[in-house]
């Protein structure tokens, strides 16, 4: 994968992201992160998967209701994020089939490093994932 684009994050979302994940690590976390200007606001969804601690797939009652919250505040679809409690913080060959918004960044924790969650973005180009760099 090629890194092409550069994406800063706030430090607070990426604090929230990371921290979501270390509450539940077990299991797969996911969500939309919503924004308007510089100020990004999480929207954890439930995954409807019947394991998931490795598969996701965000519930579609719960997604809609964050994507009208988001509009009722007046802000875009920025990423879509969930953890990989036991892999590395790249998608997986489901992650890219459920790449469905091109224009959201897609942003894999991993849980799968001693110590150190790892965070890694990327964005749907036609087919293609390809990782972004993320600044914090």
């Amino acid at each position: 994968m090629t890194v092409t684009t550069t994406i800063r994050l706030p430090r607070t979302l990426v604090n929230d992201l990371l921290h979501q994940a270390q509450l539940s690590p077990n299991q797969q976390i996911s969500g939309l992160i919503g924004r308007h200007g510089q100020r990004c606001v999480c929207y954890p969804v439930d995954s409807v998967k019947t394991d998931a601690s490795v598969l996701f797939a965000l519930s579609a009652s719960e997604q809609l209701a964050a994507l009208k919250e988001m509009k009722e505040r007046n802000q875009e679809l920025f990423a879509i994020y969930h953890s990989h409690p036991d892999a590395p913080a790249l998608p997986s060959v489901v992650d890219e089939d459920m790449a469905d918004y091109p224009e959201a960044l897609y942003l894999i924790i991993s849980l799968n490093t001693r110590g150190v969650l790892e965070m890694r973005g990327f964005q749907k180009h036609e087919e293609n994932i390809e990782e972004v760099n993320l600044i914090i």
